[in-house]
């Protein structure tokens, strides 16, 4: 079961757009999809909701810490409702996915992202579930940095906002624990479009 939903960003105006705010969007989604309010909490260094459920309260959380002090935020709410590595589900961009593949895993490394270490440094732990949101790669290692601080082409913004509806899908199965299932709706292909049918010849004209 998922008690805590994370979504990885940078605060201000200046990155609202950029590829490393994906975690951001999908919490944006997440809230709107459970009518939720993110509002300042002091307390936990971010945007917070709560969200009463029959079967406990949900978390949504926006660390406002910057990328890098990501854990500091995450730390300080996990800790205070003991909500365990394993409820946690943070969502963050993906540099190894093309824009439009979404993949989720439990525990694993960092692989250098930023936010990721943080948590993992202050949880003490790396099993925590990951939502992993496709942003592509620049092709060269020394450009990753101004490549995930710029915002992604249109083409590749309505590739990931179509990722993010895919794992919205999967939600309820989510917070009800059948992680199994959601991996599964997550991890679908989606149906590719189908070709236009031919168009139909110009019937003969009759002789005049």
């Amino acid at each position: 079961m998922i008690r805590l939903l994370v979504g990885l960003g940078n605060p201000g105006p200046e990155y609202e757009a950029t590829r490393h705010n994906a975690g951001f969007w999908f919490i944006d989604a997440v809230a709107h999809e459970l009518r939720a309010n993110l509002a300042p909490e002091r307390n936990y260094f971010g945007l917070v909701a709560r969200v009463n459920r029959p079967d406990g309260p949900v978390w949504l959380l926006e660390p406002m810490t910057f990328m890098n002090l990501s854990g500091k935020s995450v730390a300080a709410l996990a800790r205070f409702f003991k909500i365990a590595p394993g409820e946690i589900l943070v969502a963050h961009d993906e540099l190894d996915l093309l824009p439009g593949h979404v993949k989720m895993k439990l525990g694993g490394s960092h692989a250098g992202h930023n936010g990721l270490k943080d948590i993992q440094a202050q949880l003490g732990s790396a099993d925590f579930w990951r939502m992993r949101l496709g942003i592509g790669h620049p092709g060269v290692k020394a450009e990753v940095v101004d490549y995930v601080l710029r915002k992604p082409i249109a083409e590749q913004r309505d590739a990931i906002a179509k990722s993010i509806e895919q794992a919205v899908c999967a939600l309820e199965l989510l917070l009800a624990g059948d992680m199994e299932r959601a991996l599964m709706k997550v991890h679908a292909k989606p149906p590719r479009p189908k070709p236009p049918k031919p168009a139909a010849p110009d019937a003969p004209k009759e002789p005049t």
